[in-house]
């Protein structure tokens, strides 16, 4: 394997592994340098695509940051007025798939107009999805083909020498020192997810100020039965 890395920007506190790096391996690194591209992308949008718990929203989160992007939630696309207030040359829309299961063409149409709105104010646009624009429930033609055309980059689940360097920088976080027998065990016992680590790390966190003790293969032991 191969170092990992990290590329680090000032996010939200309430960003994805609570701080400020994103940590870089081989199963993100293609998705990072794409969004490093920017604002040199071949395209004017981009669609970032991971299972849930793969780092979509952090990494979302990464270029919303250096591109100073608006978030655009899927409910805001059915607003028609919406464009002629945004002001913004990069938006960023997350969970499209999930948006555009609905019955309703009106998130469709929306999303139609901002990606043909953003193309002529030369601006840029992020999208992420669970699901390849392929699977996407899109009834709208013209739409369907100009996502097809938009590069797509694939965030794959952490592998676990990512999950290890998130968990030791989330305790390091809180200020704990945890001896790497314990994170093995745990990581090899849990979800491959940064959600399952992050969740772990906050449960021992709480039962070893409970406990006063620091966290240990017992405590570790107890928490993942819970």
């Amino acid at each position: 394997m191969s170092p990992v890395e990290q590329l680090s920007l000032t996010l939200p506190h309430d960003a994805a592994f609570g701080g400020e790096d994103f940590f870089v391996t081989d199963t993100n690194r293609d998705a990072v340098r794409q969004i490093a591209a920017w604002p040199d992308w071949p395209h004017h949008a981009l669609v970032l695509v991971g299972d849930a718990g793969a780092g979509k929203s952090h990494l979302a989160a990464v270029w919303q940051a250096r591109a100073r992007a608006r978030l655009v939630t899927p409910t805001d696309l059915v607003h028609h007025d919406l464009l002629a207030g945004l002001g913004a040359q990069a938006i960023l829309v997350e969970d499209v798939d999930r948006a555009l299961e609905s019955a309703d063409t009106a998130v469709e149409e929306g999303l139609f107009h901002l990606f043909n709105w953003l193309r002529e104010q030369g601006g840029w646009l992020l999208l992420t999805a669970r699901s390849p624009v392929v699977q996407w429930p899109v009834r709208i033609a013209d739409l369907r083909s100009r996502m097809a055309a938009a590069p797509l980059v694939r965030l794959g689940l952490p592998d676990d020498e990512l999950r290890e360097a998130v968990m030791v920088k989330l305790f390091a976080d809180r200020q704990m020192r945890v001896d790497p027998q314990v994170i093995r065990y745990a990581l090899a016992r849990l979800e491959r997810s940064f959600a399952a680590v992050r969740e772990f790390v906050d449960q021992a966190d709480r039962a070893s100020l409970a406990a006063k003790r620091g966290v240990t293969v017992p405590l570790a032991r107890t928490i993942l039965e819970r």
